[in-house]
């Protein structure tokens, strides 16, 4: 199969501002490239894709970046800058695709999905959030009224915020294991990672960490300047170890010396991408269940789903985090979310999508 990805437009590939959605198209690239697959990648400039994915050409378009969903309100209207990075990614991708099998839309704006109405090629979109936008939303319906295959999501929660959509395709998502070293550090710290707004709930593993008298290490972006500093202000000085956003093979070292991951979103995640790459270094988690991890993390077997903001939950959680055998976090990731499983499930699908074009 001849497969065109098109990249988020949020920020260049490797810079961490596009969250999961670097490291899912990485580990999608990886996995089709073993299948034998031809990937074209459509991204920012200054991208950079990993050296495993060195087999797939990466095209690069200038322009303005888009302006995250997630950071508007949910009734707003679209907003298409001038010199539009998003307009571009889209223009090459619909170029190169003509000589291809599929176009695959990784970002989660809502011109890509317009298009797939107005083109004869085919356009198959990885929905990667929840619905956060009314706009969106609708023309998603819109679409899946004529092409109902052309949709994929991560997890099945994620795929109930889109009520028109009658039998989503859940492709789960996948790691390349190789990169996630297994390590049994049951005396480590406490970890948290994401990027670090308000919607992914910081302060909250932050109160853990102060009621039980440790320090919190801290991966990710600082998205939000602000937010980062009244949290801050309002523990004493030393609870946040801020560790600054790391590629993964940096991170799982880091990260597999910690012995519990805390996520604590505020909203519903549409997976949880440092769910799974804790549980690869055999890192179990505390989550609140709430969103894509409640159906990743098995309950007392890799970890504890704790009631949505009960932060004296995780508290109890955390004191018998011992309890859990590190060996089920890797085993489970083996089984259910490798680089390969995800890729199989992806190109499954891509089929599906093709077959209703010819």
């Amino acid at each position: 199969m001849r497969i065109v990805l098109i990249s988020t437009p949020i920020g260049y590939l490797g810079s961490g501002k596009g969250g999961g959605v670097e490291l899912t198209l990485n580990s999608l690239v990886s996995g089709l490239l073993v299948l034998g697959h031809s990937v074209e990648v459509i991204a920012p400039e200054n991208s950079k894709l990993c050296e495993s994915n060195k087999k797939a050409k990466l095209h690069f378009v200038g322009g303005k970046e888009q302006i995250s969903m997630q950071h508007q309100n949910y009734d707003s209207p679209v907003i298409i800058p001038d010199n539009s990075l998003l307009a571009g990614m889209i223009e090459k991708g619909l170029d190169i695709a003509k000589q291809s099998d599929v176009l695959l839309n990784m970002s989660y704006d809502w011109l890509p999905i317009w298009m797939t109405l107005n083109v004869e090629i085919p356009i198959a979109h990885i929905i990667s959030m929840g619905s956060e936008s009314s706009v969106i939303c609708n023309l998603i319906s819109k679409v899946y009224a004529k092409h109902p295959h052309n949709f994929a999501f991560h997890s099945k929660i994620q795929a109930n915020d889109y009520p028109d959509i009658k039998n989503p395709t859940i492709i789960g998502n996948g790691f390349e294991l190789d990169n996630y070293i297994f390590q049994d550090s049951v005396n480590g710290p406490l970890a948290w990672v994401g990027r670090v707004a308000p919607e992914k709930g910081l302060e909250d593993a932050v109160y853990v960490a102060n009621e039980l008298g440790e320090k919190l290490n801290v991966w990710g972006l600082i998205e939000d300047e602000n937010y980062a500093s009244k949290i801050e202000d309002s523990y004493p000085q030393g609870t946040i170890d801020w560790m600054g956003y790391l590629a993964t093979e940096k991170l799982q070292k880091e990260l597999g010396k910690c012995r519990v991951l805390l996520n604590t979103p505020k909203w519903n995640e549409a997976y949880g991408n440092v769910i799974v790459e804790a549980l690869a270094c055999g890192v179990p988690v505390i989550a609140y269940k709430r969103g894509g991890p409640s159906e990743i993390i098995q309950h007392g077997e890799t970890g504890y789903l704790a009631n949505p903001d009960d932060k004296e939950s995780l508290i109890s959680y955390v004191e018998m985090i011992d309890k859990i055998k590190r060996n089920n976090c890797r085993e489970w990731v083996e089984k259910n979310a490798s680089a390969n499983i995800f890729a199989n499930k992806v190109v499954n699908w891509l089929n599906k999508v093709i077959k209703d074009y010819k």
